[in-house]
């Protein structure tokens, strides 16, 4: 059981975030959970990269002396699992946005799904969502887009070392990628859209390693509260 020195001193905490949690509300939960039940006025937390609140899966959670170690973390190499479907776009690239364009996907076959993977692999140009958490000029992108306003977004070198297909059920394509530091999600399913002369979106994701560490041995936001007593 972790005492109070602990948790200043400095523990890395894997956490499954439930969806539609923001990874925000995820660290407040144990921020909270961990100042009542040591009676703190305060304790350092944060996490080693964010997840979007459509998405499932491994968020770190450094307390502490351990805060030091996130930007290290944040640079590790991530593991994710989820589903695009083709046949249509949506502005924000996920499920956060409503369908604005559809597409034909007949000439689509599962060898054309299989083969499109390739061009992905390696070191690649990728430009972010639009609907994305990056600033410009102080304003984050999300801000600019729900305000209507064209925003140009230069691409960034990322790194894909694995894209795998592991179940094609039509319209909906299942998937693992293996990806640098930087890479959204979304933006690739959104291009593989393309790469398939039609549309795509990401309609399911789950992030599932970062670096060495895996969800499988994460636990819940609730069921760290538990464990606290």
């Amino acid at each position: 059981m972790n005492t109070k020195e602990d948790f200043l001193n400095g523990q890395i905490l894997l956490i499954d975030k439930p969806l539609e949690w923001s990874s925000f509300q995820a660290v407040n939960a144990l921020k909270w959970a961990i100042r009542k039940k040591f009676q703190l006025k305060k304790v350092k937390i944060g996490h080693a990269g964010t997840l979007d609140p459509l998405a499932t899966g491994l968020l770190i959670i450094c307390t502490g002396k351990f805060t030091k170690k996130i930007p290290e973390l944040q640079g590790q190499v991530k593991e994710y699992t989820g589903t695009i479907t083709l046949g249509a776009t949506r502005p924000s690239y996920d499920m956060e946005t409503e369908i604005n364009e559809t597409f034909p996907t007949e000439h689509i076959t599962d060898e054309a799904i299989q083969t499109a993977t390739e061009q992905f692999l390696g070191e690649i140009d990728q430009v972010p969502p639009v609907f994305s958490a990056l600033k410009k000029d102080g304003k984050r992108l999300y801000e600019l887009a729900r305000e209507g306003k064209e925003v140009e977004i230069k691409s960034r070198k990322i790194e894909i070392s694995e894209f795998e297909i592991t179940r094609i059920e039509f319209p909906d394509v299942d998937f693992r990628v293996v990806c640098s530091k930087g890479t959204y999600i979304r933006s690739l399913a959104h291009d593989f859209g393309k790469a398939l002369d039609s549309g795509a979106y990401l309609s399911a994701l789950r992030r599932t390693k970062i670096g060495d560490f895996n969800v499988d041995n994460a636990t819940s936001p609730m069921v760290f509260k538990e464990n606290l007593g």
